[in-house]
């Protein structure tokens, strides 16, 4: 199987779909970190949904997926950006057990999921969706129901090793729309897939397997990989934010300060000269999910 992520629409109707499948990308995340199989699953969830979501807005910038709790879990978290690179991560009790097929509810308790767009220019936006649905498809179809006024459907699988999503959505009529049963037609197709299909079969045969007697126009799949944004400038902008007297008591008890990104584990040392260049430094911009 091939990272990648496939757009498709059904010809005259205003339906349009994609499909996402990932398996380097996923095992970079988990081999990363000693997850619970439970966490290990809602992870790949949450990287195929971002993936999902980044085709889906078109934002020149990053797409990050947060679910916050109030339970074992306190953060599930995966960012994507436009060159296709995905990258995701976990906070949770460590003392507690889980289930392993716990779901999304039962690992966070009540708790919500922050969509947050940050492009490069322009100004960051960020949407709140309350956790009202057992599991991530359903709060992220609420979300696009409730704030994009979009009719979508999502179907979510991870399974440890593979973790692979598919995306109807019903974009606005233009009076382009020939087939107007269209939406509840492929909807109804769709909702046939299984779990094990949608991980094991390649997205050519998935969407034959699903919408064969459609008229399906598929486009040329976009490669995606794991990677990491964290850099040496992004990690001294979030220094810098600690402010003076904290930094200056860091250095008091350890004469330098060392650091390592959550994400990818890559370590960066700065010396008590280097932090104090921070300090003296203009206010950066906080960076992002650092």
């Amino acid at each position: 199987m091939n990272d990648q992520i496939q757009r498709f629409l059904f010809d005259d109707t205003n339906v349009r779909g994609e499909i996402v499948q990932l398996e380097r990308a996923y095992g970079e995340v988990l081999g990363r970190h000693d997850y619970p199989e439970a966490i290990g699953h809602q992870l790949g969830e949450l990287l195929s949904a971002v993936a999902l979501l980044t085709e889906t807005v078109k934002l020149d910038g990053t797409v990050s997926l947060e679910v916050r709790g109030k339970q074992g879990v306190d953060v599930l978290m995966a960012e994507s950006n436009p060159g296709g690179q995905l990258r995701a991560i976990a906070r949770y009790d460590e003392s507690q057990v889980f289930a392993d097929n716990a779901s999304l509810r039962q690992l966070v308790g009540d708790g919500h999921i922050v969509i947050t767009l940050d492009p490069k220019e322009g100004n960051r936006y960020q949407g709140i969706v309350a956790l009202e649905h057992a599991d991530l498809a359903g709060c992220l179809e609420a979300y696009f129901a409730q704030s994009e006024q979009l009719a979508t459907r999502l179907w979510l699988s991870a399974d440890g090793q593979r973790s692979a999503g598919l995306l109807l959505q019903q974009l606005p009529d233009d009076h382009s729309n020939k087939d107007p049963d269209a939406w509840d037609r492929v909807v109804h197709l769709a909702a046939t897939i299984t779990d094990d299909e949608l991980l094991t079969l390649e997205g050519q045969d998935v969407l034959y397997r699903l919408f064969h007697e459609e008229t399906t126009r598929v486009f040329t799949p976009k490669a995606l990989e794991f990677g990491c944004t964290c850099s040496r400038e992004r990690i001294a902008n979030a220094l810098h934010t600690l402010g003076a007297d904290e930094l200056r008591g860091i250095l008091e008890e350890r004469q330098a300060i060392d650091t390592q990104c959550h994400f990818c584990h890559t370590r960066y040392h700065f010396s008590a000269a280097e932090i104090e260049a921070i300090i003296d430094s203009p206010q950066a911009p906080s960076p992002t999910l650092h």
